[in-house]
Parts: C-alpha cells; sequence; structure tokens
C-alpha cells in the first residue's frame, strides 16, 4: 500500500516510528507536511499538490496534525476523504476532539465521569464561578492550550479570581474545572486503536508540579487498567469517532474523570512506559481497513 503520514517534522519520534513501522511492514510511506500541501476543488476532481506535484493513488492518510494548524491540517484531511481514501482519524473528529468544551459536552452526554467544569462568556462574578466547580483550589485551563501550557492550579479563591480576571482581561477563553486532589498529580493515559486499548501508563509530575506531562518532566510507568478504566477510554473514543485516540483520565474517588482526548497521541512515551509496538498496531489498524 501508498501510506501518507500527515506531519510537520520527519524527525518526530512517533512520525519516524510510524514510517520505520510501515516500511517494514511492505508498505510505501510518504511524510507531508499538510501545513504544504495545496487544496484543489473542483466538480467531481479533488485534487491535493505538494511541491507542485499532484498526489495520487494513496490508499490511507495517518494524520498527525498539530493543535496550532487544526483548521488547515483538518482540511487536509478531508479532501483525502473527498478523494475517497481512508484516515486513521476523520476530519470531523480531529475537530470535534480538539475542541475542548465540545469534546468535554459531548463526553457529559454520553455518561462519562468528568471533573465539574465551568465555562463562561467572560462573567463579571467570577467568584461564583468558582463557586460552581466546588471552589478553591480549582484548575483554570486555557481552550487553546496543549502539553499542559496555559493549565495554572489555583491555590486559593484570591489566587483563582486574579488567574480569572487577568484572562478574561485579555479576552483569552478559559474553562475552570474541579481539582481532583486524590489523584496527587498523576493522571492515566489509554491508548485506543480501532475500539481496543493497546497500551497504558501511568504519568507522574514531578515534585511539586500538579501537572503530569512528559514534556514538562513528568514519568510514566506501565498500568493495568481496571474494568471501569476501559471501558471509559473506549467510550470516550468512540463517542468522539477517532479510530486512533489517546485518552487521558484522573483517578478519583468516584471512577475515572476524563480530562482529555488526544486524537494524535504521541507513541514515545507509550511504548517506551510499555515495551509495546504501538507504531506497529496503527499500521495493521490501517491494513484492515483498506483491505
Amino acid at each position: 500500500m501508498k501510506i501518507v503520514i500527515l506531519s510537520r517534522n520527519p524527525k518526530l519520534y512517533s512520525t519516524s516510528r510510524l514510517y520505520q513501522a510501515g516500511v517494514e511492514r511492505g508498505h510505501e510511506m510518504i511524510i507531508l507536511d499538510h501545513t504544504k500541501c495545496d487544496i484543489i476543488i473542483e466538480k467531481k476532481k479533488p485534487q491535493i499538490f505538494y511541491n507542485g506535484e499532484c498526489i495520487e493513488n494513496v490508499d490511507a492518510v495517518i494524520p498527525r496534525i498539530g493543535a496550532s494548524v487544526t483548521f488547515y491540517g483538518s482540511s487536509v484531511v478531508r479532501q483525502f476523504e473527498m478523494m475517497k481514501i481512508f484516515t486513521a482519524n476523520e476530519s470531523q473528529a480531529l475537530i470535534r476532539s480538539r475542541d475542548k468544551l465540545r469534546s468535554l459536552q459531548i463526553l457529559s452526554r454520553a455518561g462519562l465521569g468528568l471533573p465539574k467544569t465551568a465555562f463562561t462568556n467572560y462573567s463579571k462574578d467570577v467568584e461564583g464561578v468558582i463557586d460552581q466547580v466546588g471552589g478553591a483550589p480549582c484548575v483554570i485551563k486555557l481552550l487553546e492550550g496543549t502539553q499542559g501550557v496555559g493549565v495554572v492550579l489555583a491555590e486559593t479563591t484570591s489566587a483563582a479570581t486574579s488567574v480569572l480576571e487577568a484572562f478574561h482581561g485579555l479576552q483569552a477563553r478559559v474553562i475552570v474545572q474541579e481539582f481532583i486532589k486524590e489523584a496527587k498529580g498523576a493522571d492515566i493515559r489509554a491508548f485506543v486503536i480501532d475500539g481496543v486499548v493497546v497500551g497504558a501508563m501511568k504519568r507522574q509530575g514531578k515534585k511539586g508540579e500538579f501537572r503530569s506531562n512528559l514534556h514538562r518532566g513528568g514519568s510514566a510507568t506501565i498500568i493495568e487498567l481496571s474494568d471501569e478504566e476501559e471501558n471509559a477510554a473506549l467510550k470516550s473514543a468512540r463517542v468522539l469517532g477517532l479510530g486512533i485516540a489517546g485518552v487521558d483520565m484522573l483517578q478519583s474517588d468516584s471512577g475515572p474523570k476524563i480530562m482529555e482526548v488526544n486524537s494524535s497521541p504521541g507513541l514515545e512515551g507509550i511504548e517506551k512506559a510499555t515495551g509495546k509496538n504501538i507504531a506497529k498496531a496503527i499500521i495493521r489498524y490501517v491494513e484492515r481497513n483498506v483491505d
């Protein structure tokens, strides 16, 4: 098969692992920078050009779209869909998952556990918003933030009020969430492919850091999910329509709480923590759907 990986950097761990896994399975692998793809829209003849050449005879696409280029990246994925080419994650699912507020609303409707969340149109009653999620300490998140950037733990009501007022003054959209104290600065990443959890790790934030992101110095170890955690991960990926997903959740006294569902989850942390060949599992998922 001819498989395209949409990625802005071929040297990234996830991109290179997918490329390697595809070659080892006998496929022709091509890496395209989606920000440099030109979309040509014509009656019954959708096309994509890259560096002046028409991209043809593609069997499947694996999107690795960064959050900062979601709009254009998803447009490129949608164009491949218009060309009747299988995409490992569909464009609408990608957009749905990237919208933090919308994804939380969908997960809530599906009956999944979530940290209590508040969102307002720059309300002046910031103390009332904080009270709605159980008061301080609480977590304040930029809707556009990734990898822990734009996430603040406000320890007191006065601190939370100051942070919210500052964000509102900048016209920055934020959500306020309850702080799950019993998680103790750790979360779980469950990696879902085609309706199966293929690996899971527990990420622990470094000392003094409530964010567990590996990019921020956190550590990861393999973990066996409980039935409730596995079901929550699978249902989260399913209701958001994602064939590939990294489901992040907190362990709480009342069960798993979904924080976020990532449509382009990194492979480095999960492969190193679990010792599993996640890249190969993604290629096999593509093979099953194209065949």
